[in-house]
């Protein structure tokens, strides 16, 4: 990697670190690679619904900051069309969530990721996937 790819990679990472929203909910994106990036946050008690389970909300958010992280790592800019989400277990107060994005078919404009949400143990808590659309920068 020269100079200018390692600037404009710590750029990148510059930028997604300070995500407005992120940051509020307190999400850290600790790993960017080409086609992959991996986010974590802790639940905190302020994120429960009315019901008292963390609220859905909260783990989209988490998994659509790694799915931005991942898909924009390319040097293009990626414009999310779609993202679906399946809840498979809720997290409790106090776990530390990761989303993992992985880059699962990539086209010419149009590209796939699938995002998995787990908790500090491991448990998967959501299966997600999504797809962009890869604009040429400054275009």
């Amino acid at each position: 990697m020269n100079k200018k790819e390692l600037s404009a990679r710590e750029d990148f990472r510059e930028m997604v670190e300070k995500d407005p929203f992120g940051r509020f909910l307190g999400i850290r994106v600790d790993k960017v690679e080409p086609g992959y990036a991996r986010a974590h946050l802790r639940v905190k008690k302020e994120f429960q619904n009315f019901s008292g389970y963390v609220h859905g909300g909260l783990i989209f958010s988490l998994a659509d900051q790694a799915f931005a992280a991942a898909s924009n790592s390319l040097e293009r800019l990626a414009l999310a069309l779609q993202m679906s989400i399946n809840y498979l277990s809720p997290p409790v107060i106090g776990d530390e969530l990761t989303a993992e994005a992985h880059q699962i078919h990539s086209g010419k404009k149009i590209s796939v990721y699938r995002i998995k949400v787990k908790n500090s143990s491991g448990k998967l808590i959501a299966d997600c996937q999504g797809t962009v659309y890869q604009k040429t920068r400054g275009a």
